[in-house]
């Protein structure tokens, strides 16, 4: 028997869970130390953070201009409709992109070439939407401060706003969105670098640590009322919300809430998330909280209870370092 072994079999058995929760936290913390000396991230997309039929659309239209890169207009895409080509607003916003149809009307693009410019496609949309931030970019290019978040700014509340404060307008709502979609662009980016660990990491592993054995409840989120049980992404939010960041409720939301961490580079304190399409993030199924050594902190499923679990099977996805801003621009 390994020594990591050894520490699993002591927190199951509930004699040695202390001394397993003391080694994570000091893990993480130490790790947390190097706070702030990560590198920038890239601005190629991260695997599987868009449904793959968009993967080589978003890539390509995303560096149309300077101001645009493609994890920025993934995490527009994500913000505007959550990737749905069907989505349908309200107020008339129609597909991926949400163009209303007066925007559409002037805007719109036959992105794949079939003589139709179809805003519920979105080989047309998501072109029609890169050419409309770049045009809003050189509409605002004379502003003070930066050009993309100027470009974001018009987007939300026109460029002559823009154009009148000499900026981003004093607007709650447009600087809210200008902060969402920057904060979310991080979680879309290929990291270049290492990631930096999250300080929260080690409360929130606490946090689940000592719900270990409580029985799984689908739809569950901890209240007395359900008995204190929880699903898998109910334990997720949970444990994060004790240590004051607030996720979203379902597993495929959550993965936006901060940037992806490889396999090799994964740390106490980050979620991981299991699909049965390695290509889309909006099919994850099952989340859980990594703890170190190849297992994480679960609840699996019916007729379970909450436990510690390997990570590496055949429908692992993939992992999200959460950020207390990130977690913001998706909840």
């Amino acid at each position: 028997m390994t020594v990591r072994k050894a520490w699993l079999v002591a927190g199951l058995a509930g004699g040695g869970s202390l001394s397993f929760l003391a080694l994570l936290v000091v893990g993480t913390y130490m790790a947390a130390g190097n706070l702030g000396t990560g590198s920038a991230g890239s601005v190629d997309l991260a695997e599987g953070t868009v449904p793959a039929a968009y993967q080589s659309i978003v890539q390509d239209w995303g560096n149309l201009c300077s101001a645009l890169n493609p994890a920025l207009l993934a995490a527009q895409l994500y913000q505007e409709s959550g990737f749905n080509p069907n989505a349908h607003s309200p107020a008339d916003a129609q597909g991926i992109a949400q163009f209303i149809p007066g925007t559409w009307a002037t805007h719109g693009l036959d992105g794949n070439g079939d003589g139709k410019r179809d805003v519920y496609d979105p080989a047309d949309a998501i072109p029609s939407a890169a050419t409309y931030d770049c045009k809003l970019a050189s509409y605002v290019k004379k502003a003070a401060g930066n050009q993309t978040d100027n470009m974001l700014a018009a987007y939300n509340a026109g460029a002559y706003a823009v154009i009148k404060y000499n900026g981003i307008p004093p607007y709650r709502e447009t600087q809210n969105y200008v902060k969402t979609i920057r904060s979310l662009e991080k979680s879309f980016a290929k990291p270049a670098g290492r990631v930096d660990p999250s300080q929260q990491a080690a409360g929130a592993i606490y946090f689940a640590q000592k719900k270990l054995g409580t029985p799984y409840l689908w739809g569950g989120n901890g209240t007395p009322e359900q008995g204190g049980r929880f699903d898998c992404s109910g334990l997720t939010k949970a444990a994060y919300e004790s240590v004051g960041i607030t996720l979203p409720r379902v597993a495929n939301d959550q993965y936006n809430a901060g940037p992806h961490p490889q396999r090799s580079e994964l740390l106490p304190g980050d979620l991981v998330f299991f699909s049965d399409d390695p290509t889309n993030s909006r099919a994850i199924r099952h989340v859980g909280i990594y703890v170190g050594g190849g297992y994480m902190i679960d609840a699996p499923r019916s007729n379970t209870v909450i436990r510690f679990d390997p990570i590496d099977t055949p429908d692992y996805f993939g992992a999200t370092r959460v950020t207390r801003d990130g977690a913001q621009a998706v909840s």
